[in-house]
């Protein structure tokens, strides 16, 4: 008897389409996740068989089935099915579908419109969806990584019922390798050797991601090696292969990419290395640009440390050249040192505190002109205009210190930067008041 070599198993299989495709499921009851949409008696289910379904807009990180539930919605109300794109769609060819949309509602037919990453369509294009929308010409579905409350316009979005599709579970994805080895789409007409704790690692790489447990999958099985009994195996080293950038929820354009850098910072802010650390290495493995990184670290060292700790500004720039000049991998440690340095600071948001007021009083007030006595005076001209008038240069005096007005009038004594008492603020705090004592006359110690 031939042995069958691996090309020949896999020239008897239909089709040469990427395992998520053929596996993508055509009815409810082969859809994977999403219990609490699409389980019995939840409300899209009801909606779908009840045939009540209106525009919506799924909203949900990478693969979790947004595309595949549109499809499903559509065959099973016996609507045409059509998909827009927004790279390369614009108004004139939504129009057009929407024309053609319009004349087969006419004869009975509906039009399920699915925009794939319908946040990437700019204003006018969301806004050509909209008389179809109300007109019922369509059945607008959307499908957005992004927070739709700020990336879709409001007047359509008050027009779309808003579901939340969530991370698919490891027990969901571990069932859908399952029916991958087993299903005539998938390899079931192959005798693939592989263990159920390999299953659980890819189920686990995927973070909920079916398309990534997938193409995972996929990958392990193409780079397998035959054993003498004809058995295709996979062995460790090649899933180690397969997986040596997991694959995270992770956009660097995306709300994770922001939920992720925040989660550093308040991390950092409540002194709590061991998460900040973790956050950190989270954002670099899914390939964030570490200078990226350094530079937030920047930031934070200024905004929540400050005069705290005046050395935190100094090890985040540090950290950002190291970045610069080891790059990826290396440089990972770097980052790690001045996470720890930031977290472990004291804290003072008070440089923050100052910019912000500061910054508030320049928006709600008017532009005040400079005090005479601090204005520049190159020119006789600006002499006679009383230009630097009445000026006192500290460093003559005894003090080191002037009673001169350097704010506007409107905004005498005026206190942007009031420090707190932690770290070596405490004792730029007792400077300043020793300096505002002094300068209201008081006496000092």
């Amino acid at each position: 008897m031939k042995q069958l070599s691996l090309f020949d198993m896999m020239e008897e299989r239909e089709t040469n389409a990427p395992l998520a495709s053929r596996l993508r499921p055509e009815t409810l009851e082969e859809y994977a996740g999403q219990e609490h949409l699409v389980g019995k008696g939840k409300i899209l289910r009801q909606l779908i068989e009840r045939d009540q379904i209106s525009s919506m807009i799924f909203w949900g990180p990478p693969g979790v089935g947004k595309t595949t539930l549109a499809r499903i919605i559509a065959k099973q109300t016996k609507a045409e099915f059509v998909e827009f794109s927004a790279v390369s769609s614009g108004i004139r060819e939504i129009k057009e579908v929407m024309t053609q949309a319009e004349q087969a509602r006419r004869i009975g037919v509906r039009t399920l419109l699915f925009a794939d990453e319908i946040h990437r369509f700019n204003k006018a294009q969301q806004d050509a969806f909209l008389p179809y929308v109300e007109k019922g010409s369509i059945i607008l579905v959307g499908a957005t990584t992004e927070n739709p409350s700020f990336e879709i316009n409001s007047a359509l979005l008050s027009r779309c019922k808003v579901f939340l599709l969530k991370a698919l579970e490891e027990k969901d994805i571990r069932k859908l390798l399952g029916y991958a080895l087993k299903s005539p789409k998938g390899f079931g007409n192959m005798d693939i050797l592989i263990g159920e704790d390999q299953l659980a690692v890819i189920a686990r790489f995927a973070n909920g991601d079916a398309r990534t447990a997938l193409n995972t999958l996929e990958m392990a099985v193409l780079n397998g090696t035959m054993d003498q009994e004809a058995r295709l195996v996979v062995t460790d080293e090649i899933l180690s292969e397969c997986m040596n950038r997991r694959s995270l929820l992770y956009d660097k354009n995306g709300e994770e990419h922001y939920n992720l850098i925040s989660a550093l910072h308040k991390s950092m802010r409540n002194s709590d290395p061991d998460a900040a650390v973790y956050w950190m290495c989270r954002m670099l493995d899914g390939g964030e640009d570490p200078l990226y990184i350094a530079r937030r670290l920047v930031r934070f060292a200024s905004e929540d440390v400050g005069i705290a700790d005046p050395q935190a500004l100094q090890v985040a720039v540090s950290t950002y050249q190291a970045c610069h000049f080891l790059g990826m991998p290396e440089c990972d440690v770097n980052l790690t040192q001045a996470v720890v340095y930031l977290s472990m600071s004291p804290k003072s948001n008070a440089l923050y505190r100052a910019c912000e007021a500061a910054k508030e009083d320049i928006r709600k007030l008017p532009a005040e002109p400079v005090p005479l006595q601090i204005c520049n005076a190159p020119t006789n001209l600006m002499k006679e205009l009383h230009y630097g008038e009445g000026y006192v240069y500290a460093h003559s005096t005894e003090e080191k210190l002037t009673r001169m007005q350097c704010l506007p009038d409107s905004l005498a004594g005026k206190r942007y930067y009031q420090p707190t008492s932690e770290g070596k603020e405490k004792q730029v705090k007792e400077r300043l008041e020793e300096i505002l004592a002094w300068k209201r006359g008081e006496e000092t110690k």
